[in-house]
C-alpha cells in the first residue's frame, strides 16, 4: 500500500511514534525515524523495521524545537531518500503542574516542543511535498486539547495549538493535494502511564473501561495516511472519553 514512499516519524523511539514507525514500515514505506535523547531505542526501532519487513529506516537526532536543526533533518532525509510522503508529528513532552504554580520555563518548553516543533516540521518537509503535488501530515495532538486536562494547561494549549495549526495547514495545502489531519489519544498504554493500573478511578472515567494501545493510534494514523480525501480532521482515539 506505501511501496516505495518515505514516511518521517518524530518522538519514534518509543510508544506511539515507535508503533507508528513499525506500522507504516508494515504497509511498505521506508521509514525516517526521528528522535531527541535515548539513541539506543531508535536504533532499536530501525532495527525491528528492516528486519520485519525489510525496508529502509534510518535513524536521525534532532531538537524539533529548533527551527534550523529540523530544516538540518530535512535536507539529510532528502539526501537519504531524495523524497518524503508521509510527515507524522509525534514528538512531544510533558512538564505538567497547576497553572498557579507553572513556571514561565515548564509552559514555553511544552509549547516549544509540541507545536512550534509540529510547525518547524511541516515547514521544512512541505516544499518536496509541493515538488511532488502530493504528501500526508498527520499531527498527533490529544484529547486534552479538546476537554482540557486539570495539571496539563501547558499541554493542552500546545495540543489545541495543533489543532488548529492542522485545520489552517489543511486549507493552505488541499490545492496542492497534499492532506493534513490529526489524531487526538486519550489514555494509551505507554511508558508514561505503566504505573496506572486498571483498577485506578481514572480508567472508569473511559467508556471502554481500558487504556488504548499504541498500536490502536498507529492504526488510526495509517488510515490517515493512506486516505486521499480526508483533510482538516481530528480523529479521536480515546475510548470514547471526549464524546
Amino acid at each position: 500500500m506505501l511501496s516505495g514512499k518515505v514516511s518521517v516519524v518524530t518522538g519514534a523511539s518509543r510508544g506511539i511514534g515507535k508503533a507508528v514507525a513499525l506500522k507504516l514500515a508494515s504497509l511498505g514505506s521506508a521509514v525516517a525515524v526521528v528522535y531527541h535523547g535515548n539513541s539506543d531505542k531508535a536504533e532499536e526501532t530501525v532495527r525491528e523495521i528492516t528486519e520485519k519487513y525489510s525496508v529502509k529506516a534510518i535513524s536521525y537526532k534532532a531538537d524539533v524545537s529548533s527551527y534550523e536543526e529540523t530544516k538540518e533533518l530535512a535536507r539529510k532525509i532528502k539526501e537519504d531518500f531524495t523524497r518524503i510522503d508521509i510527515l507524522v508529528n509525534n514528538a512531544g513532552i510533558v512538564k505538567d503542574g497547576l497553572i498557579a504554580m507553572m513556571s514561565e520555563e515548564s509552559f514555553s518548553s511544552v509549547i516549544d516542543t509540541n507545536l512550534k516543533g509540529t510547525f518547524n516540521m511541516i515547514r521544512h518537509t512541505v516544499p518536496m511535498m509541493l515538488r511532488q503535488k502530493e504528501g500526508r501530515i498527520v499531527n498527533i495532538s490529544s484529547v486534552s486539547a479538546i476537554i482540557g486536562n486539570p495539571g496539563q494547561a501547558n499541554y493542552s494549549a500546545s495540543k489545541a495549538g495543533i489543532i488548529g495549526l492542522t485545520k489552517s495547514a489543511a486549507k493552505e495545502l488541499a490545492a496542492k493535494n497534499i492532506t493534513v489531519n490529526a489524531v487526538a489519544p486519550g489514555f494509551i498504554r505507554t511508558d508514561m502511564t505503566e504505573n496506572i493500573g486498571e483498577d485506578n478511578p481514572l480508567v472508569q472515567m473511559i467508556p471502554l473501561k481500558r487504556f488504548g494501545k499504541a498500536d490502536e493510534v498507529a492504526d488510526a494514523v495509517a488510515f490517515l495516511a493512506t486516505s486521499s480525501y480526508i483533510t482538516g480532521e481530528v480523529l479521536k482515539v480515546d475510548g470514547g472519553i471526549a464524546m
